[in-house]
Parts: C-alpha cells; structure tokens; sequence
C-alpha cells in the first residue's frame, strides 16, 4: 500500500508527524493551531498527517484544540518510508528503551538543550501563557502563569515556561498511554515539515531527526513560515 499526497495545485504545508502521542507531535501543532488563520488568508492549506487511529485522533484533536479536519491518519510508515525520515534510534531492544534513550541525547543531538532551554527560559522566544492564565496540571493541582514572572521577563519566554507546558503534555500522553501510542514499534519515528507551492515546487523542507527538534530554530518554531508568508506576500 503507498500513502498517496494530493498535490491538488495549491499552496500546501504538511506536518508529518510521528505517533500522535509523540512530544513533538503535540508541541508542534499547539504552535500551529495559533497560525490557522494566518494560513487561511494567505490561501495556505494545511494537512498534518500522523501515527494513530479514530481513538488517538480524538483526544489529541481535543487536547490541541487542532480541528480534526486538519488530521490526516495512519496506521504505519509508508509516508515516513516515502518521505526518508529518521526513525529515531532503533537498537534491538524494547522501544520504549529507545524512546527513553533518545531523551537523553542518544542519538538526537540538541534534546538536552532544548529541555534545559526549557527550565531556564529563552529571551529570544515569546511567552507561551498569558499572565491571567491559569496552568492546570491535574484538577486539584493549578496555578497562575504570572508567576513565571518572578523568575523572567513576562515578554519573553520565562524560566520554567515551557518546562510547564511540557509536563502538561507528558501527563496527558502518559495518562492515556494505550490511547496516543497504539503503536510502540513507531515510538521513535521522527516528522517532517513541506511545503509546495500552487506549481507543486518544494520552497521548503525540514526533516527532524531528534526529540524536542521540530524545527531547525526551537526558539521560534515557526520562523519558516512567517519567511515563507512574507516571501508569498511579496509577489
């Protein structure tokens, strides 16, 4: 069976993601799902494409905010395969191992310090939560993003900001494991990013090939994008 990509004549961005329940999966398309409408009026449509099922496919859509028309599903790695991606590293043990491995740095160079970047802030990336937001890790368990602000400047991104968010994202993954990972043979699989212009010309790819590196510049995940809409505005 091949995995068929419609390039139906429009500008097109596809996501590929790894399984829905993947780190990166989730973080990348929370990035996105603010950009939605920036891409509808640049006449940008966008199909993310990811490892799961009707189950996964709804918690994650719920979770993200990501309306499912967006998701595109499979069940194996014919686009991965198609596309070359990196599997990840793939030692001939259990793949959670693998998984566990990764995030240490085996074999996906920059997770370490994307996960310090994560505790220590980044002035040179936004802020992710408003200062009146309330950040709920379980339901007995919240508090007030303002006071991040203690620890960093409330424009930028503040120390334990996106440590945060991430922890949030590990809980509901973990929390409804069998759910997101229906597949623990793909728990290493890495994404990509592509975008095709209305000639089916390739004017931008991105092939990740760590964990926490779904995108070349971390800080501001979707630099690409916003290049791409000024370089398409500009015609």
């Amino acid at each position: 069976k091949r995995f068929d990509i419609d390039f139906n004549g429009k500008r097109n961005l596809y996501i590929v993601l790894g399984l829905l329940g993947d780190f990166d999966s989730i973080e990348y398309t929370q990035c996105l799902v603010p950009y939605l409408d920036k891409l509808s009026k640049s006449n940008i449509q966008l199909i993310v494409v990811g490892i799961g099922n009707n189950d996964s496919k709804e918690y994650f859509c719920n979770y993200t905010k990501l309306p499912e028309s967006y998701l595109t599903l499979t069940e194996d790695l014919d686009i991965h395969n198609q596309l070359k991606l990196s599997k990840g590293l793939c030692l001939p043990i259990n793949p959670v191992l693998n998984l566990m491995l990764m995030c240490m740095g085996i074999n996906s160079p920059g997770t370490l310090k994307e996960v310090l970047r994560g505790y220590v802030g980044d002035n040179t990336a936004s802020n992710i939560f408003d200062k009146e937001e309330k950040i709920y890790f379980t339901n007995n368990i919240a508090f007030k993003a303002s006071m991040f602000n203690t620890f960093g400047h409330e424009n930028a991104l503040r120390p334990f900001e996106l440590a945060s968010l991430r922890l949030k994202n590990m809980i509901e993954v973990l929390g409804n494991w069998n759910i997101y990972m229906p597949n623990h043979n793909y728990l290493t699989q890495r994404g990509g990013t592509f975008f095709v212009d209305e000639n089916n010309q390739l004017l931008f790819s991105y092939y990740n090939k760590a964990l926490l590196g779904f995108s070349k510049t971390m800080s501001k995940p979707l630099d690409y994008l916003d290049n791409l809409i000024k370089d398409l505005n500009s015609l």
